[in-house]
């Protein structure tokens, strides 16, 4: 149960129903997340459009390499809600069980590529801010090829998932099996 009021789709009114509205035809459903946000439709409509950008918009980052970062992120942040979600769009992908729950679990064991490697390092040690100096992961990176507009994707990313788990975590969105189900990845 969320720890604050919030607006269930049937009691919407005015901007917020037409966005609840928005919502549900793009995505397939409204998610908890975004239900979390009705007290701010403002801050909803902001922040819908910054998760488009980040996650759908052009980039040298494949949509798996976005989805694989979402969930690194949030396994580090221990958001159940997130990791389950973002699985599930990146095995629309990756088509292997197995291998997503060994990225969550014991990424030693997964096959990646080193640019796939060296993204979920920097996920998982931006998030956990042990070091202040990332120049080694980002030199790392463009050794791979990565170019600068892929890495700044990739901090994005990372950057996002953050704020949000933190949303998710801060303000007692549950995850659920029928959450999962009817959504557009």
């Amino acid at each position: 149960m969320a720890f604050i009021k919030t607006i269930v789709p049937e009691d919407a009114e005015g901007e917020l129903k037409r966005i609840y509205q928005d919502l549900e035809k793009s995505r397939g459903k409204i998610a908890e997340v975004h239900k979390i946000q009705s007290l701010n439709p403002d801050a909803l409509v902001a922040h819908m459009e910054l998760y488009m950008a980040i996650m759908f918009g052009k980039s040298p980052l494949k949509r798996y390499q976005r989805e694989m970062l979402g969930v690194v992120v949030s396994a580090g942040n221990r958001c159940e809600y997130c990791v389950n979600h973002h699985e599930q769009a990146l095995l629309a992908y990756w088509k292997d069980k197995e291998k997503s729950r060994l990225l969550i679990t014991d990424r030693s064991e997964l096959e990646l590529s080193d640019a796939d490697r060296l993204l979920c390092k920097l996920a998982e040690d931006l998030t956990k801010n042990q070091d202040q100096d990332y120049s080694n992961h980002i030199s790392g990176l463009r050794d791979t090829g990565l170019e600068d507009r892929a890495i700044l994707d990739a901090v994005q990313v990372i950057a996002y998932f953050n704020f949000v788990n933190r949303m998710v975590l801060g303000l007692g969105v549950e995850f659920s099996e029928e959450e999962m189900k009817g959504y557009k990845y």
